[in-house]
């Protein structure tokens, strides 16, 4: 690949530098987070902005899973325009065959083909031999290039297999034809000094290793999956595997926005570059933590809203005279504007569509009406409105947008002489459902009342609340997660009352189990109950 890339957002210019490929895993092994599961228009608005942030290789589902990863796969691939397209596929003929079936739509395609290889795998999972593993391995690959000739090979929990069986498959897997050597840390159980070497004894011991690019996939279960990456690729790995976020499986990830920004700051000690354009890492982030309701952590690196925050009275008298005496990298170089104060109840419409463009988002006429009547009712009862306020409207309305059942009006009457009761209207189908219901507080009561007009068989297995800003006039920002048949979803959204918030993320959580089931229409659900 090209080392030169553009100016500002995209690393330094350096034609000396070697360029680290970033893969990203977000709608794949991402989504494998429990409660992360993403619809089709959500996985087509996370590929679109991850291709144009310059993202090397999406790899975009898995699609034997089922009939809506192969969609997804196929979709992606028609609209990506830059990016590789990527399925994953295990070593059976079925897998590989679907993932060739679904890409032949992408204009660049990978089929990214595993298996497991470690003792316990073989041993308890599979119940393979060595031999017997070796040659999946072989005829997987070969399979897998007879749709392409980009085809990605790993050993599953490679990190725990023994050095010479590992050397062994490598080789095997490059001879078969595989383009790209995955290396993962399935289960996060490695260090970057020992997963360092795991590279580079591979690349020195396997006699055709100069044929392939090699490849790191981190999980951080010990919180070391960054910095495991980066010493791959300061071993001889030229691939990192990461997710926006870090999300994925249990702990996650190798967080994109981390290993990029790692690479572009300390240049000094790793003469590498990235294709990646770092002022959207801000905007892909909180896109993700919408679609999938997982918030982003306070004191999250990089993109997290404390990263460029300064509290203490010795740090703001430093930031004001020299911000590089306790910021290590511009806010700007990631998409996060130095100021957040700007807008108040006095703003126009030019103004409020300004700072939109300048917070990364171009709404359609009728959902930016729809936003500037929330900003200018929320501005009405808000003395400061500030960035993250504005975001969480956008996110909201877009959600709201694609739900098929919406919140019309709520009234909560609580305190503490009698019972708390919620009187709910619903938009269904076109038409107003009201009841009326009682219950062990407010939330309670209306979540009561929303049941009544929408039954169902899932349990709330989480309901939390956090303040969007700072002040006693904060948005509220509800999360809840709802199980149904051993399956969750997650769902949130924001508003100045804490329980139409409630109500709203309720709904939206509804809304999403009847998606999954494949239910989405709006009569679709309310039968649910009849």
């Amino acid at each position: 690949m090209d080392a030169k890339v553009a100016e500002s957002g995209k690393g330094a210019v350096d034609a000396g530098k070697e360029r680290v490929i970033i893969f990203d895993t977000t709608l794949r092994d991402g989504e494998q987070s429990p409660g992360a599961s993403m619809n089709l228009e959500e996985k087509l608005q996370v590929a679109e902005l991850l291709d144009e942030m310059g993202v090397d290789v999406i790899e975009a589902g898995f699609p034997i899973a089922s009939n809506g990863d192969f969609e997804a796969v196929a979709e992606i691939g028609r609209r990506v325009k830059n990016a590789v397209v990527c399925g994953l596929a295990r070593a059976g003929n079925a897998d590989i065959d679907r993932a060739g079936e679904a890409l032949k739509t992408a204009r660049q395609s990978r089929i990214h083909t595993f298996i497991g290889t470690s003792p316990l795998h073989r041993k308890f999972q599979l119940q393979l031999s060595e031999d017997e593993v070796f040659d999946r391995v072989v005829s997987s690959v070969t399979r897998a290039r007879g749709f392409t000739d980009n085809v990605e090979w790993s050993p599953m929990d490679a990190t725990r297999t023994e050095h010479d069986f590992l050397c062994r498959v490598v080789e095997a897997a490059i001879k078969a034809g595989a383009t790209t050597i995955n290396i993962p840390d399935t289960v996060g159980y490695s260090t970057p000094e020992e997963f360092g070497a795991l590279i580079r004894m591979l690349i020195e011991r396997v006699p055709n290793s100069d044929k392939a690019i090699f490849s790191t996939h981190c999980h951080d279960d010990l919180g070391m999956a960054v910095a495991n990456s980066l010493a791959g690729v300061s071993a001889g790995a030229r691939q990192i595997e990461c997710t926006i976020n870090g999300l994925g499986e249990r702990a996650g990830n190798a967080a994109l926005e981390e290993v990029v920004m790692a690479i572009r700051t300390r240049s000094d000690i790793m003469p590498f570059i990235t294709g990646i354009d770092t002022r959207m890492l801000m905007r892909a982030s909180k896109l993700v933590s919408a679609v999938t309701a997982f918030p982003v952590q306070y004191n999250k690196a990089i993109v997290g809203q404390n990263a460029f925050a300064h509290e203490s009275g010795i740090h703001q008298d430093g930031v004001l005279k020299n911000a590089q005496t306790y910021e290590i990298m511009r806010p700007e170089d990631v998409g996060v504007k130095a100021t957040s104060l700007v807008l108040g109840k006095h703003s126009g419409r030019h103004a409020f569509k300004e700072k939109l463009r300048e917070l990364g988002y171009e709404l359609g006429d009728n959902a930016f009406n729809d936003v500037f009547r929330r900003f200018k009712d929320l501005a009405d009862r808000k003395k400061q409105v500030w960035d993250d306020d504005i975001v969480a409207l956008v996110e909201d309305e877009v959600a709201a947008a694609a739900e098929a059942v919406k919140v019309v009006a709520l009234t909560v009457i609580a305190g503490t002489g009698g019972p708390q009761k919620a009187i709910v209207t619903l938009d269904v189908a076109g038409r107003h459902e009201t009841r009326e219901a009682t219950g062990n507080g407010p939330v309670d009561a209306t979540f009561n009342a929303i049941k009544m007009i929408l039954p169902h068989a899932g349990r709330l297995s989480l309901y939390q609340v956090h303040a969007v800003t700072e002040g006693t006039d904060a948005q509220a920002e509800v999360s809840i997660k709802l199980e149904e048949n051993g399956r969750m979803v997650m769902a949130r959204s924001a508003d100045p009352d804490t329980l139409v918030a409630s109500a709203k993320a309720y709904v939206s959580g509804i809304n999403k189990m009847a998606t999954r089931r494949g239910k989405a229409a709006p009569e679709a659900i309310a039968a649910e109950g009849a």
